[in-house]
């Protein structure tokens, strides 16, 4: 570790920017706060640098790791107590240099976001770390206890014990909320390092120095930027890890148990006949196009039982009036990205969308800013049926695919749904719905596919993947 720099072990000065600079984002490693002497830049959605960020290199991945190991867990006592600090400190906190409103401002011009849409992630964000042990305790079944001390064990229980130590965190850029799933590791008495994206590393970075500033020790939770070679380091040194990507990570992660991989949502709304879609078209609306289009549980596809043309109409109407603003503007509603990500990502979609019916975007998705970013305008298309290729086709903003839907299609085509929102009665149906394994979550009435609480799952909870009963007879 020779091109260690001195550095202020308080992380809260861990990204304070040289005289005249941007500012640094240091890694927090298990030691404290970590300069490289080659940071990588840190760009806006226009191209200028806004931060230099620390890149580590395996050697040190694997020295983290090592580190974390030989660490106890988060002790559970005054747990809740530390969680609430952190929580006041990321929502309103100096950290890492940085007040909550430059943090925000930064979060949105590095990934495009809208700020109105960042400022509630921070105030959500905060809930999440506040309520993290309670939620990470929804997921224990009810036939174990939590620890070995527990009194009813000498008759037989059940004891919920972790199947590792270490858990890993690849994380993605897209939006600011991924960072709340690994908080329940740390409460389960995870050791956790997280690998930020290097498109947006703020939030994890203000997330992990608020938990060090609030009493989490320093070689229980780490912040490891760094490249490919680092992030396989870390992914095989993890006893447990997430990793968040496209179908290709999924593909790469699927057969390996040690790994969680998060993909694509393709979140979807599912209208009956007998149910006046006027009724719901704000909810279909802000099911699209909230967040910015840009997560997991936005709305894809919707699947209408009849004619489907006159709300896929309605819904490019309402879309279409949103306005195109830099992220950084208050009134901003949808997501900004460099114009040739743009231009690909628009001449993408048009090949993908031949031969459907553009009710909007047609003309094309792209709205250049002048400064080298292009806000990303919404599309609505019309699929002839409820078996097209296109409805598998997730782009990260307001792009929504309508088809018609029919009893004999049943629940085939709703398959591989993060999130699906029924506006039905149809109880036979709603049972359907959720006796199918790959539709995650079945939401009902009035529920847009966005919304999450602490303590509901998100794809199953996570402690199903972290914890197992572990059967436990006698005194300890």
């Amino acid at each position: 570790m020779a091109d260690r720099e001195t550095a202020d072990r308080d992380p809260a000065a861990a990204a304070v920017a040289e005289p005249g600079g941007p500012p640094y984002l240091d890694a927090l490693g298990p030691g404290g706060p970590y300069r490289t002497r080659r940071p990588s830049a840190v760009t806006d959605v226009s191209g200028a640098e806004v931060a230099r960020l620390s890149l580590v290199p395996p050697l040190y991945v694997g020295r983290t790791l090592a580190a974390l190991r030989k660490a106890p867990p988060v002790a559970p006592a005054g747990l809740d107590a530390v969680l609430a600090a952190a929580a006041g400190e990321f929502a309103a906190g100096t950290v890492g240099g940085l007040g909550v409103r430059a943090y925000e401002h930064l979060v949105s011009r590095t990934s495009g976001t809208p700020l109105a849409v960042v400022r509630a992630a921070t105030r959500g964000t905060a809930r999440f770390v506040a309520l993290a042990r309670s939620s990470a305790e929804q997921g224990r079944p009810r036939g174990t206890v939590a620890g070995r001390r527990d009194p009813v064990l000498g008759a037989g229980h059940a004891v919920w014990a972790r199947r590792g130590e270490v858990f890993a965190v690849n994380a993605s850029g897209n939006h600011p909320g991924v960072h709340r799933l690994w908080l329940e590791a740390l409460a389960l008495g995870y050791r956790v390092a997280v690998r930020p994206s290097r498109r947006e590393p703020f939030t994890p970075h203000r997330l992990v120095a608020a938990l060090h500033r609030a009493g989490v020790r320093p070689d229980q939770l780490v912040l490891l930027p760094t490249d490919h070679p680092g992030a396989d380091t870390l992914l095989r040194g993890a006893d447990r890890a997430v990793v968040y990507g496209g179908d290709e990570v999924v593909a790469r992660y699927a057969r390996d148990p040690r790994v969680l991989p998060q993909g694509p949502g393709r979140s979807k709304i599912l209208v009956t006949a007998g149910t006046d879609w006027r009724d719901h078209l704000d909810t279909i609306v802000g099911s699209v196009a909230d967040e910015g289009g840009t997560a997991c549980v936005n709305t894809t596809a919707v699947y209408v039982e009849g004619d489907p043309a006159p709300l896929a109409e309605a819904l490019a109407a309402r879309l279409s009036w949103l306005p195109s603003l830099p992220p950084q503007d208050p009134r901003a509603v949808l997501p900004v990205v460099p114009l040739d990500r743009a231009r690909a990502l628009g001449g993408y979609l048009r090949s993908v969308a031949a031969g459907t019916r553009a009710w909007l975007g047609a003309d094309g998705v792209v709205d250049g800013l002048g400064d080298g970013s292009a806000v990303l305008r919404p599309a609505v298309h019309q699929v002839a049926d409820a078996g097209a290729a296109q409805l598998r086709t997730e782009l990260p903003f307001p792009c929504v695919w309508v088809a018609p839907w029919d009893r004999a299609a049943g629940t085939a085509v709703l398959r591989d749904t993060l999130v699906l929102t029924a506006l039905t009665r149809d109880r036979a149906l709603l049972d359907a719905l959720l006796a199918e394994p790959t539709i995650a979550n079945v939401y009902v009435g009035d529920h847009p596919t966005h919304w999450m609480a602490p303590g509901v799952p998100h794809d199953g909870y996570l402690s199903e993947f972290l914890m197992r009963g572990k059967a436990v007879v006698g005194g300890l």
